[in-house]
């Protein structure tokens, strides 16, 4: 199984994937990682990106979640997958892959991105976030509000982990 943790800039998906994983003894992958140099530069100067940045990107988080599932490999992979398209394109077999939706308000999300030292992503992208997210309808939704740990209990209970 592969759970898929997506949300907007600050809804912790990092700091939550890990933790997971931990618990788990899981693999785990941020989808960060997969951004080629010109999409982290392009981010990194405040600059959101275009679908067609976006295209190798989500093909590269898709051959790794499909290459764990291919070796029968659990993994947790975080992902902003803010639209549709893009949960549509990570996701193969909706039985295998687990979309949680990590969901804060604004004002939440907000406060911790300002926080934020020597990440890319900058605190005025928020708002294009936002803009852009289309909420799932075929997700696990788990409010953020909480500890890490109340968050973390709650995914495993709401997939029954």
């Amino acid at each position: 199984m592969v759970i898929l943790l997506m949300g907007v800039a600050g809804s912790g998906k990092t700091t939550l994937g890990r933790k997971l994983a931990d618990e788990l003894g899981w693999g785990f992958v941020d989808a960060d990682a997969f951004h080629p140099p010109a999409n982290v530069a392009k981010m990194s100067a405040g600059q959101p990106l275009e679908d067609h940045d976006r295209a190798p990107w989500l093909a590269a988080i898709r051959a790794y979640i499909d290459a764990r599932l291919a070796a029968a490999q659990n993994a947790v992979v975080t992902c902003s997958a803010l639209k549709q398209r893009y949960r549509s394109a990570l996701i193969g077999d909706p039985a295998q892959v687990k979309l949680v939706y990590l969901k804060g308000t604004r004002e939440l999300l907000w406060a911790r991105i300002s926080g934020r030292q020597g990440h890319f992503m900058k605190p005025a992208m928020l708002d294009s976030q936002l803009a852009t997210l289309e909420e799932p309808a075929d997700a696990l939704v788990v409010d953020i509000a909480g500890t890490p740990e109340q968050i973390i209990s709650g995914i495993r209970r709401g997939l029954s982990l």
